[in-house]
């Protein structure tokens, strides 16, 4: 069952930059920042409402987010939806036919198991399924 849009990500080539854009510029607040080493990513936290704009920097060149900004430049990477129960939903999902970029939970920002949908399951665009740790014992 889908909860909330968890997080809009987006992808920057500067985080700092952008945290200026977002902060100073439009009075955004950010709530915290983190490396993600797994995921070769530096990511900043700006709460709007119950959801999030993340940005994502590479720290890496052959990285996810240095690839998505080479291919498309920098901007939306993916919308991300909070699930209740990741592991049904990814099951349901991979009988449905859904392509799976993970077949099996991994963790990312925030603590939080993420999972992705394939772009070419849903229309294009990268779909991140999340589940906090506080949702499961």
């Amino acid at each position: 069952m889908f909860k909330k849009i968890d997080h809009i990500g987006v992808a920057v080539n500067n985080l700092e930059e952008s945290l200026h854009i977002f902060k100073d510029v439009l009075g955004m607040k950010c709530s915290g920042e983190e490396e993600v080493k797994e995921q070769n990513v530096k990511v900043a936290f700006l709460p709007v409402g119950e959801s999030e704009i993340e940005l994502l920097e590479s720290t890496s060149p052959d990285g996810n987010i240095a690839k998505y900004i080479e291919k498309k430049g920098e901007g939306i990477h993916h919308i991300a939806f909070e699930v209740e129960d990741l592991d049904v939903m990814l099951k349901n999902l991979q009988k449905k036919g859904v392509r799976l970029i993970d077949k099996e939970p991994r963790y990312g920002a925030g603590g939080a198991r993420i999972a992705f949908l394939h772009p070419k399951s849903t229309n294009g665009i990268l779909v991140e399924l999340c589940e906090h740790k506080s949702q499961k014992a």
